[in-house]
């Protein structure tokens, strides 16, 4: 990847055979797993054929399939080089980078995952990206004050924007960090569910806090809740405040009206950053209403200091199923909508 000395060292065969030779045979189980799992993994997904013999990997397979074989394992090693872990999760996110279309995304997505100096650092972690996708929403975090995340679920995009809350915490970028959902799909409508308000809120709000708790150990968590460092609180408790030198995250944005977005948007302060996450083909307000997340994405584009980051099926990063499952749901809206169509015809 590099002049390294110990990074991998490439023959070229005249059959079309790359090897690949790995310079700390320490590595090599953790590089391959147990069984070799790792090397069937990648076989199946690129369609190549993986022989070892010593610490010499042997990749055959058309063009395409061997270069993607290639950029996958060296990304690998540079991870158990640096101290990273390797494990099914990985090999698939290091898979998926190096058969992406888009090659300057993959390419740097690819240098992020290898690099624990291009990841995000947190109390409990290092998180590099899994997708060529993660890699541009990072660099948008890093480069803008309001970054709109929009996609289907499971593809990081909540995830990731909570990890880079927590990294500039830690490094002493914001003060604090504001957790935020509307708290129920239909105008925040709480007084029904038994409890107090915060009771009332918590079970819309969990899946911020699975994220922190996997940022930061449960008591920094905690302690840092009670001193108001770290707030997670339903979009509603935001009217009226300027929120300055702070990291702002709201949640499944596509639940809120249009006059809540701006509301939220113009709570920024000084020194902060806010992102936005949701899934405008999950809209779950009464019909008739017009989400926010939509109108706002339609009156900003183009607006300095905004990005906008795009997530699709392929960019999907928990059980390889779920992404089959989102396609498949795509596929069978799509076909209704077809339908309906033909029918208007």
């Amino acid at each position: 990847m590099s002049g390294d000395m110990n990074a991998p060292v490439k023959t070229g065969h005249e059959d079309g055979r790359v090897e690949l030779s790995f310079a700390d045979n320490r590595l090599l189980p953790l590089l391959f797993g147990e069984h070799e799992q790792y090397l069937a993994r990648v076989e199946k997904q690129l369609a190549v054929k993986l022989v070892t013999r010593g610490n010499i990997l042997t990749i055959a397979g058309n063009s395409q399939g061997r270069d993607a074989a290639q950029a996958v394992f060296s990304a690998l090693w540079e991870r158990l080089r640096a101290g990273l872990s390797v494990g099914p999760a990985e090999v698939d996110a290091a898979v998926r980078m190096a058969i992406s279309a888009d090659l300057p995304s993959a390419g740097q997505g690819l240098a992020q995952f290898a690099d624990p100096n291009g990841a995000i650092r947190t109390k409990r972690k290092v998180i590099a990206p899994r997708s060529a996708t993660q890699a541009r929403y990072l660099e948008a975090l890093n480069e803008n004050e309001l970054v709109f995340g929009l996609g289907p679920a499971g593809t990081g995009k909540t995830y990731l924007a909570v990890a880079q809350a927590v990294s500039l915490l830690l490094q002493g970028k914001v003060d604090r960090i504001i957790l935020s959902r509307p708290a129920v799909e239909a105008g925040e409508r709480l007084g029904f569910l038994p409890g107090d308000m915060k009771d009332k809120v918590d079970p819309y709000l969990r899946p911020l806090y699975d994220a922190l708790h996997d940022m930061m150990p449960a008591d920094q968590v905690a302690k840092r809740m009670e001193t108001g460092v770290i707030e997670v609180a339903p979009l509603a408790f935001m009217r009226g405040r300027t929120l300055a030198h702070a990291f702002v995250i709201l949640d499944e944005a596509q639940n809120t009206t249009p006059m809540q977005m701006k509301m939220f948007l113009t709570r920024m302060g000084d020194g902060s950053r806010m992102v936005v996450t949701g899934d405008v083909t999950q809209i779950d307000l009464p019909s008739g209403t017009k989400s926010g997340l939509k109108e706002a994405l339609s009156i900003l584009r183009g607006v300095e200091g905004v990005g906008f980051v795009e997530f699709s099926d392929q960019d999907v990063v928990r059980h390889p199923l779920v992404g089959r499952i989102v396609r498949a749901y795509d596929a069978a809206q799509r076909a209704q909508t077809a339908a309906n169509a033909e029918e208007r015809r």
